[in-house]
């Protein structure tokens, strides 16, 4: 047990975990029981938090990628939805339409002038996460708000 809590604190020594994250890293390394009650153990003293690994995530990544791109990554780390949902609202608010805008102009230095440029532009938005709604609304604009 005392090998299996060190190589879990060197992890976390490195980076946020989530629970499910720490749990498949160890797996290979202890039993299921023996790793569920050090994980135990280590929400108790406040070094794994499923909550600081979701905002960990989501501020390196926040400003590349749109919300259903960072919801859909959150929960595959096993996050659970209520706790996606707060911290998207918390890390992004509302300023999902000025991420893809800088990152719009960031990769196309014009908009689109044609219907095959507008898709292109479209696709490489709805790749990164954002909404039809917000694709729409972003390519209608003129390029200097």
């Amino acid at each position: 047990m005392d090998e299996l809590r060190r190589r879990a604190l060197r992890c976390l020594a490195r980076r946020e975990y989530t629970r499910l994250g720490l749990a498949r890293k160890l797996a290979s390394h202890g039993r299921p029981e023996q790793i569920d009650a050090l994980l135990d153990e280590l929400e108790r003293q406040g070094l794994l938090s499923d909550a600081r690994a979701a905002e960990a995530y989501l501020r390196a990544r926040a400003h590349r990628y749109g919300r259903a791109y960072l919801a859909r990554a959150l929960a595959e780390k096993g996050i659970a939805p209520s706790l996606i949902a707060e911290k998207l609202a918390e890390v992004l608010g509302n300023d999902e339409l000025s991420v893809a805008r800088a990152l719009l102009r960031k990769k196309f230095a014009a908009p689109p002038r044609n219907a095959q440029e507008w898709a292109r532009q479209a696709r490489f938005l709805a790749a990164r996460g954002f909404s039809s709604e917000l694709i729409h609304r972003l390519l209608r604009e003129p390029c200097d708000p």
